[in-house]
C-alpha cells in the first residue's frame, strides 16, 4: 500500500482489533506506533514485545505527514482526531483501513454474533501452517506475514462496521440478536447480514441450523455446515472426550476425512467445519489440514484455564447466553465429574435489559451461579437494571460478590470455576486465586 514509509498512529490501539492490526503493519514494515488511556490492557503485551511504541492520550502526538487510524470506540470530537484534521492528515477508520489493506489477498472473513474469535483463531492456525497467510483475530492476536496469499481476519457486525469489506470468502457461524444499544431486532441484525452477504466474492459458509442464515440470498454458492443430511458440509460419527472432539467431514456427500480438534463442545466442531470447509474449497491438502488441526492451542479468554490448589479455574469472554451455554456445555465435556461454577459479569445495561430471562436461563446450566455487578461501557455507564434483578431469575443461586469479598467461592472443593464477562471480571478472578492460594484446603 502507499504510505508504507509515514507513521501510522493508532488512536485506541489497546482495542483488541487495533492492537492486531498494528501487529501485522509492523511485521509488514510499516512504521508504528499508538495511543490509549494509561490503564493496562491484556492486548498491550504483544504490543510491547514488538517495541511499538505505546503513549497517552495527547494531541501534540499528532505529527505532520503521519497516517491517522482512528478506532471505533473514538469519536471525532477526540482531541487527537481534531488535531489530525487541523493538520489535513488522511484519518481512517479502523474497518475502512481494513477494507482497503485485504484487497490483494485471498481474504476471508470471519463474521456472527458469536463465535468469531475462536473461529478466526483456528481459521489462522491451520492455513498459516500451509500457506503464507497474514491474520487479524479479535483477542489482540496480529500477524503479518511479508508474501501473504491469505487474508483471514475478524469481522464485527457492530454499526455495520463489517460492511467497509468485501471478502473474498466469509464464514457466518449464526445469527443472534446482541448490541441492542445499536440494534433493534433479530431482523434488523439479519438485514446487516444480509447486505454483508451482497458484498462477498467467491463464497459465504453459514452454521445451517441457525433459521436466519438460512434465509440468506447471495450472488455466490452459500455453503451450509452441521451434522445433519441437508448440509453441504457435515460431521458424522463424532466423539466428545475429555481430550476433545473427533469426527469425519463429508462435503456433499463424499468423505473427505478425519479430524481431531483439542477443544470442547459443539460449537467448536461447528466451528472447525467452516475452516475445513474454507480450505477445501482453496484447494488445500486434507491431510495437512487434519495435521494443523490437532495442534490449536487455542485463543486468548476462550476456556483459558489454569489449577490454583483443587480448583480449576478459567477464564472466558463470553457475554451473551448463547456463548454462556456454549462454554458451559464444553466445561462438561472436559470435566464430567465435576461441579461446574459460573461467575458471570454482565457487559452493559441495554444488553442486560435485553436478555435478562435468556441469560437466566443460560447460566442455570451450571451447578451454581455467582454474579458480579453489571459492567458498564464507554456507551453507557448507568441504566435501569441492578444485577440483583437478574440474580432473582436464576436458579441456581445467583448471589452478588464483590471483588473485595469473594469468599463465598471457598465453599466449592475439587471443582471448576468459570469466570464470565466481556469487562473486568478478571478482577474477581484475581481477587479469588489469591484467596485460594492463601487458604489452607484439602487437595484431592
Amino acid at each position: 500500500m502507499e504510505n508504507q514509509n509515514k507513521i501510522h498512529h493508532f488512536v485506541g490501539i489497546k482495542g483488541s482489533g487495533m492492537s492486531s492490526l498494528a501487529l501485522i503493519l509492523h511485521e509488514k514494515g510499516y512504521q508504528v506506533q499508538g495511543s490509549d488511556v494509561e490503564e493496562y490492557f491484556f492486548t498491550q503485551r504483544d504490543l510491547e514485545k514488538a517495541a511499538i511504541k505505546l503513549l497517552p492520550f495527547d494531541k501534540a502526538n499528532i505529527q505532520p505527514e503521519m497516517v491517522i487510524i482512528q478506532g471505533n470506540a473514538f469519536p471525532d470530537t477526540h482531541e487527537e482526531i481534531v488535531r489530525a484534521k487541523e493538520l489535513g492528515l488522511e484519518v481512517t477508520r479502523y474497518h475502512d483501513f481494513i477494507g482497503q489493506f485485504i484487497q490483494p489477498y485471498t481474504s476471508i472473513a470471519v463474521t456472527g454474533s458469536h463465535g468469531k474469535t475462536s473461529t478466526t483463531g483456528l481459521l489462522s492456525h491451520v492455513l498459516s501452517g500451509i500457506r503464507p497467510t497474514s491474520f487479524l483475530i479479535g483477542d489482540g492476536t496480529g500477524h503479518g506475514e511479508p508474501d501473504a496469499e491469505f487474508f483471514s481476519f475478524e469481522a464485527c457486525e457492530y454499526r455495520r462496521h463489517f460492511l467497509a469489506y468485501s471478502p473474498d470468502y466469509a464464514i457466518m457461524t449464526n445469527i443472534d440478536f446482541d448490541h441492542p444499544d445499536y440494534f433493534h431486532s433479530i431482523e434488523d441484525v439479519f438485514s446487516a447480514f444480509q447486505s454483508m452477504a451482497s458484498q462477498v466474492k467467491k463464497g459465504i459458509f453459514a452454521f445451517g441450523d441457525d433459521e436466519y442464515l438460512r434465509k440468506l440470498e447471495a450472488d455466490v454458492p452459500i455453503y451450509y455446515y452441521g451434522v445433519n443430511d441437508n448440509d453441504d458440509v457435515q460431521a458424522k460419527n463424532i466423539e466428545r472426550t475429555t481430550q476433545g472432539s473427533e469426527f469425519d467431514v463429508f462435503i456433499h456427500g463424499e468423505n473427505i476425512g478425519h479430524f481431531v480438534l483439542p477443544a470442547f463442545g459443539q460449537h467448536n466442531i461447528n466451528n472447525a467445519l467452516s475452516v475445513i470447509a474454507v480450505a477445501y474449497k482453496e484447494g488445500l491438502d486434507m491431510k495437512e489440514v487434519a495435521a494443523e488441526m490437532i495442534s490449536f492451542p487455542g485463543v486468548k479468554r476462550r476456556f483459558s484455564e489454569k489449577i490454583v490448589a483443587d480448583m480449576t479455574i478459567v477464564d472466558d469472554y463470553a457475554h451473551h447466553p448463547a456463548e454462556i451455554k456454549a462454554t458451559i456445555d464444553g466445561a462438561r465435556q472436559k470435566y464430567p465429574e465435576k461441579e461446574i461454577i459460573a461467575v458471570f459479569q454482565p457487559h452493559t445495561f441495554t444488553r442486560t435489559i435485553a436478555l435478562m430471562d435468556e441469560f437466566a436461563e443460560a447460566l442455570d446450566l451450571a451447578d451454581h451461579v455467582y454474579l458480579c455487578d453489571i459492567f458498564g461501557s464507554a456507551r453507557e455507564s448507568r441504566g435501569d437494571v441492578k444485577i440483583e434483578d437478574l440474580g432473582k431469575k436464576i436458579q441456581k443461586g445467583g448471589t452478588v460478590i464483590k471483588e473485595e469479598n469473594v469468599s463465598p467461592l471457598l465453599d466449592h472443593q475439587n471443582a471448576v470455576v468459570i469466570f464470565m464477562g466481556a469487562g473486568d471480571v478478571q478482577k474477581f478472578e484475581t481477587a479469588y486465586e489469591k484467596l485460594l492460594s492463601n487458604t489452607t484446603r484439602n487437595v484431592l
